[in-house]
C-alpha cells in the first residue's frame, strides 16, 4: 500500500492533490514548485518486478527521489508519480513494456519533499525464457528544450483527460 505524503517532509508552501494510481488506488501528494536539477554525469537506475514494485535502486535514484533505499525497495514505482504527468504517458509506457518493447520518454518525477525533477527514461523489459520477469529503467539528464516540449504536450494531454 502506498501511503499519502507527510507534510513534515515537505519544504515550503505546497498544494495538495489526489492521484488515482492504476492498480493501487488513491494517494494524496504534496507538490511544490521547486525543481531539483538533474546532476550532470549521473544515471538513475532501478529495477521492478512485472507489476512495477521496486526491487533494486542505485544511489543516484535514492539521492534524487529523497526517499531512503528502504522506503523505495518494495514500493510501487508510482511513488514518484507527479500530478503533472498525464495518465496517457504511463499507458503508453505500460503498453510498450508489457508487449516486450523498449520505451523511451520524458518524465516529471515527484520527490519525497514535494519538489520535482525531470528525466529522460529508457525502460527495458527483462525477459527470461520468453516471458517478462521485470523491468529495468535507466534515466539520464534531459535537455531543457525537450523538457519544454514535454511540458506543452503533457498539458494538452491532461486537458483532454480532464475534459473527458
Amino acid at each position: 500500500m502506498l501511503t499519502d505524503m507527510n507534510p513534515a517532509d515537505v519544504e515550503g508552501d505546497y498544494r495538495t492533490q489526489t492521484l488515482d494510481l492504476f492498480g493501487i488506488g488513491k494517494r494524496t501528494v504534496l507538490v511544490t514548485d521547486r525543481e531539483v536539477p538533474y546532476p550532470d554525469g549521473r544515471l538513475i537506475v532501478s529495477c521492478t518486478d512485472p507489476s512495477g514494485i521496486i526491487t533494486h535502486c542505485n544511489r543516484s535514484f535514492v539521492a534524487m527521489s529523497g526517499y531512503t533505499r528502504e522506503q523505495l525497495i518494495g514500493a510501487p514505482h508510482s511513488i514518484l508519480r507527479h500530478p503533472d504527468m498525464p495518465a496517457a504517458a504511463f499507458k503508453g509506457l505500460w503498453d510498450d513494456i508489457t508487449a516486450g518493447r523498449i520505451w523511451h520518454g520524458y518524465v516529471k518525477n515527484l520527490r519525497r519533499d514535494g519538489a520535482y525533477y525531470w528525466v529522460y527514461a529508457t525502460v527495458i523489459p527483462n525477459v527470461r525464457d520468453g516471458r517478462v520477469v521485470g523491468y529495468t529503467s535507466v534515466r539520464r539528464k534531459p535537455s531543457r528544450r525537450a523538457i519544454a516540449e514535454a511540458m506543452e504536450l503533457y498539458a494538452q494531454l491532461r486537458a483532454a483527460e480532464n475534459a473527458a
